[in-house]
């Protein structure tokens, strides 16, 4: 894997994700849980092509700074960017953005996993 991969994954706002929806609050603007979850799903897909067959990646830290609302109907973008790969560590800068300007930024660590073997710890 290799420093500089980048995903960025979109989504609209709507009922369903928004601070009242999700119980984070009780306005309808995008919701913290919900731009940590399209964060993350952008740090996946960044490396999701480079993993070898039967292994996956797993979210084990995030900081995040929610820095602006974004109302329904509108898009928001998170874009992942591989900063650091220590053996099954890999560290990514995370930035997002709607229309308006940055939503919020951070970093997050995933551990790349064989499925199988993780699954069968449950």
């Amino acid at each position: 894997m290799e420093i500089g991969l980048t995903y960025t994954a979109s989504v609209f706002v709507t009922e369903t994700n928004t601070a009242r929806a999700m119980g984070s609050g009780d306005l309808p603007v995008f919701a913290t849980p919900a731009l940590v979850a399209l964060m993350e799903n952008a740090a996946m897909h960044a490396v999701a092509g480079f993993l070898s067959e039967g292994e996956t990646t797993v979210g084990a830290a995030i900081d995040v700074a929610h820095v602006k609302p974004t109302a329904m109907g509108e898009a928001v973008r998170a874009t992942a960017e591989l900063v650091a790969v220590d053996g099954r560590r890999l560290t990514f800068s995370l930035r997002a953005e709607d229309a308006h300007g940055e939503v919020g930024h951070g970093t997050h660590v995933r551990y790349v996993v064989n499925t199988e073997r993780f699954m069968s710890k449950l």
